[in-house]
């Protein structure tokens, strides 16, 4: 996948990825990877950031193997970014395929 595409859909992804559950890094990394192909050093920055402008808020939870992880939870903020980056995706995602559709037509 390109790598521009995977850059404007990440986000989204991770924070409705969120929706469902709480989930630590690794974890949402390899639910992520479901659908982007993605490294797990992309995906740490991106949580830190999301926890920065409050989208995220995260906690520690005990583990039966090894140290504690930290899980990260969406927040009301975090909801209504995700909503509002899925109606700008839903509507820049028909506008191309509407694109692509005359662009076939014409040629």
């Amino acid at each position: 996948m390109n790598v521009q595409f995977k850059k404007g859909a990440l986000e989204m992804v991770v924070l409705l990825a969120l929706i469902k559950r709480d989930m630590y890094g690794y974890e949402l990394v390899n639910d992520v990877a479901k659908i982007i192909a993605i490294k797990e050093g992309t995906i740490y920055p991106l949580l830190k950031r999301l926890t920065n402008e409050n989208y995220l808020e995260s906690y520690l939870m005990e583990s039966n193997e090894g140290p504690p992880r930290k899980y990260y939870k969406i927040t009301v903020l975090g909801r209504e970014r995700a909503a509002e980056l899925k109606k700008e995706w839903q509507k820049f995602t028909k506008a191309i395929k509407a694109f692509i559709k005359e662009c076939e037509k014409n040629a």
